[in-house]
């Protein structure tokens, strides 16, 4: 069995998988806001009392004494050089060694990824990029975010950024070149700027029909810097304005002209685990364990 952990900053969500995806499990409870030891004796709760329910506890690790791995999803990543916590939006998380004091907590080793990276592996291992090389899974929502699986693995990259695609700047064109709003990150004219949803809302909404062919042609350009780069098999949608479905229609149709290539086979999806994709490929995170083991 697999413990997956989705860290919001409103709500903490687990789910405890068979090896063959079946949900066996499904809890939340909200997340203590500000308080750092809190959020870890949550999660620290969160799994030692499903595994009580399912009995996964019952399974001994001679290593570590349980053979439930834990992987945990969070809105931020892992400094790759000091271990700790950066490029959160949940800032309590920030410079706190989050994996090694969960370890801790657990008794057991602990996978931690960025929350975008987690959707693309749900989405890339059972969801709608299953079967693809190359998945780039795409955050539409209150931020932009991305994150990228080859042959059934994340990429984490050099600096653990591996498809923050939302704070590069967008490819302008006259209807936006002079706009170049101010990002949260310090730079202007970032691709989240102009593809969140906050940012549509503040362009007209999705009422209005000028404002969603200036979003199509926006998110066409972005993601075309996507396919000129990476060239995935399929790119997944998810967050709050993946539910849009003229997207998957329009927003082809249009990239073409920006994409270094005489056709594109690369296919727009909507994800097929919808909220569930953050939590569900945290526990994905650990692949199964080979026949025979414990």
């Amino acid at each position: 069995m697999r413990i997956g952990i989705d860290l919001g900053g409103t709500k903490i969500e687990i789910v405890v998988l068979a090896d063959d995806g079946t949900e066996l499990l499904r809890e939340r409870k909200p997340t203590p806001r500000g308080d750092y030891a809190g959020t870890v004796s949550s999660i620290a709760e969160l799994v030692t009392g499903a595994e009580a329910k399912v009995g996964a506890g019952g399974m001994k690790c001679p290593a570590w004494g349980t053979a439930a791995t834990v992987g945990i999803g969070i809105p931020g990543a892992e400094s790759r050089v000091t271990g700790l916590v950066k490029n959160a939006n949940s800032t309590w998380l920030i410079g706190q060694p989050l994996r090694r004091d969960l370890e801790a907590a657990l008794g057991r080793p602990v996978r931690i990824a960025n929350d975008a990276n987690c959707f693309a592996l749900s989405e890339a291992t059972d969801g709608a990029g299953a079967g693809a090389a190359v998945v780039f899974g795409v955050i539409l929502g209150t931020g932009v975010g991305g994150g990228i699986v080859v042959d059934g693995k994340v990429l984490v990259g050099a600096n653990a950024i591996a498809g923050e695609w939302g704070h590069n700047p967008l490819c302008a064109m006259p209807d936006d070149a002079a706009l170049r709003p101010p990002c949260y990150c310090g730079r202007q004219g970032c691709i989240e700027t102009y593809l969140s949803g906050p940012a549509l809302a503040a362009d007209g909404g999705v009422d209005s029909e000028a404002a969603m062919q200036r979003y199509e042609a926006r998110l066409a350009r972005a993601l075309a810097q996507v396919i000129n780069i990476l060239d995935p098999e399929v790119i997944v949608l998810g967050g709050g304005l993946s539910n849009l479905d003229r997207l998957y229609d329009r927003v082809p149709r249009l990239w073409g002209a920006q994409v270094f290539s005489d056709v594109v086979a690369t296919r727009l999806v909507k994800n097929r685990h919808g909220d569930s994709s953050g939590v569900r490929g945290a526990a994905w995170l650990w692949p199964p364990l080979a026949p025979g083991r414990t």
